[in-house]
Parts: C-alpha cells; structure tokens; sequence
C-alpha cells in the first residue's frame, strides 16, 4: 500500500489587530504559524519577528489583515523583493475592488500567487474558529489552502474572481450597517414610549426583521457596552469604499449609514464598537 503523505503549509500572519491576533493563536496551536508582524509592536505576539519581510520569507502563505488598502499596499511594498514561485499571499483584508486587482498584480508579477480573501464574522466568531471567508481566485489554490482555512472558520464560499469577492464583502457590511441603525432607531423609539428593552427584544425574536445583528448586538446594547467587536473607524472606512464603487454613488441607504458612522467617529467613538451608533440618539 502507497501511503500519501500531505505536508501542511506554514503561514505568517501580518496584522494582529483584534481577528489577526486570534488567528494567529489558532494556526500556533495548530502547529503551522512560523512568525507574525504588526506595526505597532504587540508584546504578547505569538512568535512575533522583526519585520513583514521576515515573515514573508519565512511563510510559505502569508496572510495578511489591516485596516485599509493604502496598510495592504504598504506591506505589500516591502515583501514583493521576498515573493517567488511557491509563495502565496492571502489578502484578508476589507479592500476596494480596484486596490485588489491592483495588488494581485503586484504579487502576481513576482511568480507568487494571490487570493484575495475578505471574510465575515467579528471578535466571538474568530474566537470560536467560525469565521466564515467569501474568496476570490483560483479554484485549485482555494483547494490547497482548505486545511489551513479549516483551523480557523467555518464555512468557505467561493464568490468568483478577486473583485467580486470584495465586492460581496462590501456589501455585506452596508447591509449589516443598515441593520444596526434601524435596530438602534427603532430601541431608541419604543424606549422613550416606556417600553422595556426586555419586551422590545422578545417582541423582535418573533418578528421577520430580526436578524443575525440583533442577536449579537442586544446583549451590548442592553448593557450599553460598547466594547468592540468591530469597531466604527472600520465599518466607516468600509462604507467609503462602498461608496466609491461604479454605480453606487447614489445609493441613499449607503449615504445614511457612511454618514452617521462619520458622526459617531467625530464624536468621539471612533474605536468603539459600530453599535456606538446607538450613542447619537440620545
């Protein structure tokens, strides 16, 4: 009998915000992560190294998880001399459809591979491993990255190419910021009519408008907690980049909730959690 051995790949991660720090905790429990990197210097890093060029050139895929597409292509710029054939680059962060294609290229020039690989499910859903990913590349590197996907989500769908994918992930989260606002309008109105956040949730439970928001977001605003899970300076910059989309420059819901997340960053609320919208009403 022929015994097929399959060698797992090793992944850096670069980007160790409030998800990049957990997945890197589940690929070193896993055995596979050789080495993180974050602008600024995280103590408790788990095998962190001195530069992103040092985890590039010690990962075989290096994953990478910032804030905004001008982070991406500033890390980019420094690991592109360390990128070659049997390198792969895992973009995971929230990116505009043009910024991606701009940034396979870069990668692709080198002989490495890129996906891009934006993904749902904040800080309780990276904890539990059931982050759900919406990827946009090539089938087969899907395939050969599945075991390594699988230590830290749930579910992978492949959307298509790199620019649909990212544009799915965008608007995924207008319709999770819509959500949210309405959520926190309609509390804000039952409780100045002296209904109880007790009721006004047991009512919505049973309600086709409840959603996967409510559920996560009623403990927090019960409690007014605004911790973050995801916080307003991300869903904000996510909206912009929404709204820089062809075709949707227009869009009046998009309009309202790129807005009132500009707000709350002005007051204040800039690293709290997006249900801080809550905070403008009072």
């Amino acid at each position: 009998m022929c015994l097929v051995v399959v060698t797992m790949k090793k992944i850096g991660v670069i980007g160790l915000g409030i998800i990049g720090r957990i997945w890197a905790g589940h690929y070193q429990s896993a055995g596979v992560l050789v080495g993180t990197w974050n602008r600024t210097a995280k103590p408790d890093a788990p095998l962190g190294l001195a530069s992103p060029e040092a985890v590039a050139t010690a990962a075989d895929v290096v994953q990478i998880v910032v804030a905004d597409p001008p982070a991406v292509e500033a890390i980019l710029t420094r690991i592109l001399p360390t990128l070659g054939p049997g390198k792969i680059v895992v973009q995971s962060s929230t990116i505009d459809p043009a910024s991606s294609s701009k940034f396979r290229d870069l990668v692709s020039a080198t002989g490495a591979r890129y996906l891009e690989a934006p993904f749902t499910g904040s800080k309780p859903a990276a904890e539990a491993q059931q982050t759900v990913y919406y990827l946009g590349g090539d089938s087969a590197l899907i395939q050969e990255l599945e075991p390594l996907f699988n230590i830290v989500s749930s579910s992978r769908f492949h959307i298509g190419d790199n620019v649909q994918a990212c544009t799915l992930k965008l608007a995924m989260n207008l319709n999770i910021s819509a959500h949210m606002q309405a959520l926190c309008e309609a509390l804000t109105m039952v409780r100045r009519a002296g209904v109880t956040d007790e009721v006004f949730f047991n009512a919505l439970g049973k309600n086709a408008s409840s959603s996967g928001v409510t559920k996560l977001k009623e403990p927090k605003l019960r409690a007014g907690d605004y911790s973050p899970q995801f916080s307003v300076k991300h869903m904000l910059k996510d909206m912009r980049l929404a709204s820089r989309i062809n075709g949707c420059e227009d869009f009046p819901v998009l309009d309202v909730v790129r807005d009132r997340l500009a707000q709350a960053d002005r007051a204040g609320y800039a690293d709290e959690d997006f249900a801080a919208l809550m905070k403008l009403l009072g």
